[in-house]
């Protein structure tokens, strides 16, 4: 998942997890912030990178194919760090280098924002400017996308017709 804070990535995570009977990586971030408080420094959002990447790692093992649904990665991280302190930590960089993803589904900021303690961007307008920062992202990157809106149940089934049309299911036609 990609997009911006409120836009459904975990609930969706969530959904599609079940749907296909497998895991998801959530967001590291918000153990870190519940735990160290919502306050945070750019030296932070690097432990919370750090963190991100461990935790996806580590799930990925009980990730059943062919779907892991991850609610954030590095591009996200990234993004953190340059809207907030203007800068990038060069680890992050390092890390959106050396992965890759096989399809993101980009979040649209078409669901009401909801105010949980840690998101910062209550603002329609600067939600939309971020979400056009990772459309741009995903549009870069190479990685086929799809866009995901409406409300969750419209959601689902378009992450899922978007996931099926990318990963058509094996077909068992025999020889």
């Amino acid at each position: 998942m990609i997009g911006p804070e409120s836009t459904g990535k975990s609930t969706l995570c969530r959904d599609l997890a079940q749907h296909y009977g497998t895991v998801w990586c959530p967001e590291f971030a918000r153990v870190y912030l519940g735990e160290n408080g919502a306050a945070y420094t750019y030296q932070d959002l690097l432990q919370i990178a750090r963190g991100q990447q461990a935790l996806e790692d580590e799930l990925l093992d009980r990730a059943v194919p062919p779907f892991y649904f991850i609610d954030t990665n590095q591009y996200v991280m990234k993004v953190w760090c340059e809207v907030v302190f203007g800068d990038c930590h060069p680890w992050i960089i390092r890390q959106i280098a050396e992965r890759r993803y096989d399809f993101y589904l980009l979040c649209d900021t078409d669901l009401p924002w909801v105010a949980d303690g840690l998101r910062e961007y209550p603002d329609l307008a600067q939600r939309r400017s971020l979400f056009h920062i990772y459309k741009d992202i995903v549009i870069e990157s190479g990685t086929p996308w799809a866009l995901i809106s409406g409300e969750s149940d419209a959601r689902l089934r378009a992450a899922v017709s978007a996931l099926e049309s990318a990963f058509p299911p094996a077909s068992d036609h025999g020889s």
